[in-house]
């Protein structure tokens, strides 16, 4: 049993050297030879300097040299931290500062991407498209001048941190989520248990590597010595060349949000025969209208389906094999049971167990469960708190904030947020992150940022802005301006602009209303403010 994720690969690349481990672009790798370019890696940044609990930053679309990266980070000892490529430098600078990245691995267009001040806080560049060094900058092609037979000797253990993902964060800026080697390996261990993943299985990858729905995708694979397929951001925007692929490379494990298999659905002229070679179906992140996966369960009756759910901080931690059986009849998708090694519960407000069919903020214990977030003790106090249902020692539990309930089939169901976070694409959106940007631009006086349920994404993002100068703001220019501090799938579709944002009694912003006025003007959309998002996308 692996103590550590790198262990996995190494495993794999004994028993499967000349099997494809990944395929990406028209491009395939090894077994063996990703275990070489890997070790390869790791020497080149130990001579950069990282040491173990290092930071280096993956900034560039995912194809195979992603995955060479992550484990050539792991194996010299440091802590990956994949950026998001499509993000703005903005959001990109503040990651690198806050997580105190040292060394970066991207290609010529991101780096010529970040900002000046950005480049000056990092030792080095190892860049993906270069084939000479020069000053500060690596090339690629120059790994093959370390050793590639074994890894550098680095002393690591479990509890040791192995990447920070960073999700978005309520007080406007993302924050990072600090996942050991044992809290990866407790879900992937899990899942190979479960799932029966083999060396025969052909593994999608739809979810950005950035996002915790990777993790199954890369890590499963290498632990069953399997392939895997990652799905690129360009052919993720195109449903049926999508369909097609799955086909064509007879993908068995599919694992993606529900709303990329709803556009499957509606936009891709699925059929049985497209998903023959499928043999389980995964999804999570969101809330899977009903009347969707019905159709998916109609399509696909030879794949198990599951649905999965958990936080970045505890990966999955319960999960609900779909009972085709019972579709017909259910109004709402359970979100199951606790996975092995890992206890759910739902706890009231009075602090005690919610009894049975009683609302409760789910919580969650177990090796799976984060640490907290990088330099910010106070967000992981609140979130990371003391098990008071146990007496004897020291533990810790999570608070999702998702509010459950139990039903009488012994399964959590899921009911909504304690707080403004939200789930759209499955993305997990923090609105106050969205309204932190909107603040910022100089023209704005007030910005309030709010969800419209939506059953298809999950929820759609409106905003109303109040200018310092009336009309001298347009929805247009709110959005492009938005784009340029927040990621694109978290750039409000509609933006209403108005002379003052309505107020309670105490001289707040009048939250209920506004979304309720949001709710009723969804049935007739601002136009200008869907054109003006059409213009950004």
């Amino acid at each position: 049993m692996a103590y550590v994720l790198q262990q996995l690969l190494s495993k794999s690349a004994r028993l499967y050297p000349d099997k494809a481990a990944v395929w990406a672009r028209g491009t395939s790798i090894t077994y063996r030879e990703l275990e070489e370019r890997s070790n390869q890696l790791a020497h080149r940044l130990r001579k950069q300097g990282v040491q173990k609990g290092d930071r280096v930053g993956l900034f560039f679309p995912k194809c195979v040299e992603s995955i060479i990266s992550m484990l050539g980070v792991l194996k010299a000892g440091g802590v990956y931290v994949p950026l998001d490529p499509q993000a703005p430098a903005d959001r990109v600078g503040y990651i690198i500062g806050n997580c105190g990245i040292r060394v970066l691995i991207t290609n010529g267009e991101k780096r010529h991407a970040l900002t000046p001040d950005t480049l000056a806080t990092l030792e080095g560049c190892i860049l993906t498209d270069e084939t000479s060094n020069s000053d500060g900058i690596v090339a690629w092609t120059s790994l093959s001048e370390f050793p590639a037979a074994h890894a550098p000797e680095v002393n690591l253990i479990e509890t040791d941190l192995a990447y920070i993902l960073y999700t978005s964060g309520s007080t406007g800026r993302p924050k990072g989520v600090m996942l050991s080697h044992q809290n990866a390996l407790t879900f992937v261990e899990w899942c190979a248990e479960t799932f029966k993943v083999t060396s025969e299985d052909r593994l999608s990858n739809h979810a950005p590597l950035h996002f915790d729905l990777s993790v199954f995708d890369i890590y499963n694979t290498l632990e069953a010595g399997a392939t895997v397929y990652l799905i690129t951001e360009e052919l993720a925007l195109f449903p049926t060349s999508l369909a097609n692929f799955i086909e064509s490379q007879a993908i068995t494990i599919w694992y993606s949000v529900p709303s990329a298999l709803m556009l499957l659905l509606l936009h891709a002229r699925m059929t049985a025969e497209k998903l023959k070679s499928v043999r389980i179906i995964l999804f999570a992140g969101e809330v899977f209208p009903m009347k969707y996966l019905r159709q998916l369960a109609e399509l696909s009756q030879e794949s198990e389906l599951y649905n999965l759910y958990g936080p970045t901080e505890t990966n999955v931690c319960t999960y609900y094999k779909v009972e085709r059986e019972r579709l017909a009849s259910l109004e709402k998708l359970p979100i199951g049971i606790a996975c092995a090694n890992t206890e759910a519960f739902a706890v009231a407000t009075d602090g005690r167990l919610a009894a049975a069919g009683e609302p409760g903020e789910l919580y969650v214990r177990g090796p799976a469960v984060t640490y907290g977030y990088w330099a910010d003790a106070e967000k992981t106090r609140t979130m990371v708190v003391p098990n008071h249902f146990q007496h004897h020692f020291e533990e810790k539990m999570y608070r999702t904030g998702d509010i459950v309930t139990v039903g009488d089939d012994g399964n959590f169901y899921f009911q909504g947020r304690r707080d403004s976070m939200i789930k759209s694409r499955g993305y997990r959106i923090e609105l106050g992150e969205i309204e932190s940007a909107l603040l910022s631009h100089p023209g704005v006086r007030e910005a309030a940022v709010f969800a419209v349920p939506d059953e298809v994404i999950g929820n759609r993002i409106r905003a109303v802005v109040s200018a310092h100068v009336p009309d001298s703001l347009t929805a247009l220019e709110l959005q492009q301006y938005c784009s340029t501090r927040v990621p694109k799938y978290m750039i409000p579709e509609v933006i209403d602009l108005c002379d003052e944002l309505p107020k309670t009694s105490t001289g707040k912003i009048d939250r209920v209303r506004l979304a309720q006025q949001a709710v009723a003007a969804r049935q007739v959309p601002s136009t200008a403010g869907q054109q003006s998002l059409q213009s950004v996308s």
